[in-house]
């Protein structure tokens, strides 16, 4: 099975986050000197698994056969500390960080696609160290780890969907129901990005019943999910109705064939646009309000899809795309935390309050399973349960709607 990277529960990050990421001068390297990294098709070897805490250079070669990037991760194997992306093969580029006292992970993804390879383990010592750069400084870097963020998931996301929509063309059910909540789970994290892209979400994530409404080509996960789990003759919708779904009819091959490559066209569509210039530029027009407003955003879906069990109402795989909602929106928060602590004792208390409301919702979520071991069917839970998960919702966004105009302040 296509699993993401790391599906584990992002760490608490704060200004840390910030420091690790901060503006650093060439000087400043710490006195062991540049570590090197060697980027082939199949490894990423580092010249060591270990490092004092301080100003670290990463001096990146690209022996691989295509543009490749390298990745310092966080413990979680989620959140990004730094990368460095487009290094053609046969050239060389420096990642330059602050590290903390920590473990991380290091990474290489050749192709800039998939999961990347050479996965190992990176351990910090030492002390901590203070943070470099000025705010302005420190607020983009903020914004440019999010972008890679986004990037690295739609770039797992796309050799994912080309798995699921290979089961699914040839008929292999089983396996494209395996895949299907998994892979859903990349596109999850980064919603937001996609639904900013006029139609390219509604092709891609639109439910049977807004396809309806708004006289749209229904396409997309939602399209193959049907597919997948055939419902019973004249079965209720979401909303509780019938009519456009009675004489319902599973796809014919030909059919599969024409929603799967259609599938595939559009997440290439979304990941062609992640790597352009319109993004970047997007992203620093919003600055860290637009990645506070993704996280706002991301909670959002879940109260507003996700919570009913209408967003995957034919398999009932809820619960991933819930877990991931909440994962994405976590990440966002991370990266704007450390403002938040630094705007003041109202700030430092609202990001503590939020720090809780994530980790209840994550303790709630973790009765029902995993993103990494599967969860319970939607249908599973009890109207306490929703009930339950609602209240959490409600109890974090409150204070999560505050974060925006904190870090602005």
């Amino acid at each position: 099975m296509i699993r993401p990277r790391t599906l584990a529960a992002a760490a608490t990050v704060g200004l840390t986050a910030l420091v690790l990421a901060g503006c650093v001068a060439k000087s400043d390297v710490a006195a062991a000197g540049a570590l090197t990294v060697t980027s082939t098709d199949t490894s990423c070897d580092v010249s060591t698994a270990t490092a004092t805490s301080g100003t670290l250079a990463f001096d990146v070669t690209n022996s691989s056969s295509n543009v490749s990037e390298f990745y310092l991760l966080a413990e979680d194997g989620l959140r990004i500390v730094g990368e460095v992306e487009n290094i053609a093969p046969g050239a060389s580029r420096t990642l330059t960080v602050v590290a903390q006292p920590g473990e991380y992970f290091t990474l290489c993804k050749p192709g800039m696609v998939g999961e990347g390879v050479g996965k190992a383990s990176f351990s910090v010592a030492g002390e901590q160290v203070a943070a470099t750069g000025d705010d302005a400084a420190q607020k983009q870097q903020a914004v440019d780890l999010y972008a890679a963020f986004v990037k690295d998931q739609v770039e797992q996301l796309v050799p994912a969907v080309d798995a699921l929509v290979a089961a699914y063309e040839s008929g292999d059910d089983a396996k494209a129901k395996e895949l299907f909540p998994t892979t859903r789970a990349y596109y999850e994290r980064i919603e937001p990005v996609a639904e900013s892209l006029g139609d390219l979400d509604p092709r891609i994530d639109f439910r049977e019943v807004d396809a309806v409404a708004e006289g749209l080509d229904w396409t997309g996960f939602h399209r193959v999910e049907k597919d997948l789990w055939v419902p019973a003759q004249g079965a209720l919708n979401a909303d509780g109705e019938t009519s456009a779904y009675q004489d319902w009819a599973p796809s014919t091959p030909a059919e599969r064939a024409a929603f799967g490559d259609q599938l595939i066209a559009d997440v290439a569509e979304l990941n062609d646009y992640v790597h352009s210039d319109d993004f970047t530029k997007a992203l620093d027009a919003q600055g860290i309000a637009g990645i506070s407003n993704g996280a706002i955003g991301l909670l959002d879906e879940v109260a507003t899809g996700k919570i009913s069990g209408e967003e995957d109402w034919w398999s009932g795989t809820d619960l991933w795309d819930f877990a991931a909602n909440v994962e994405g929106s976590k990440m966002a928060f991370s990266l704007v935390e450390g403002f938040a602590t630094a705007s003041g004792e109202k700030g430092a208390a609202l990001a503590t309050k939020i720090q809780s409301g994530y980790d209840e919702l994550d303790a709630a979520l973790a009765t029902y399973g995993s993103l990494n071991a599967g969860f319970v069917n939607y249908s599973a839970l009890t109207e306490a349960d929703k009930r339950q998960l609602t209240d959490l919702i409600n109890a974090l966004a409150e204070p999560l709607s505050q974060l925006t105009s904190t870090i602005l302040e």
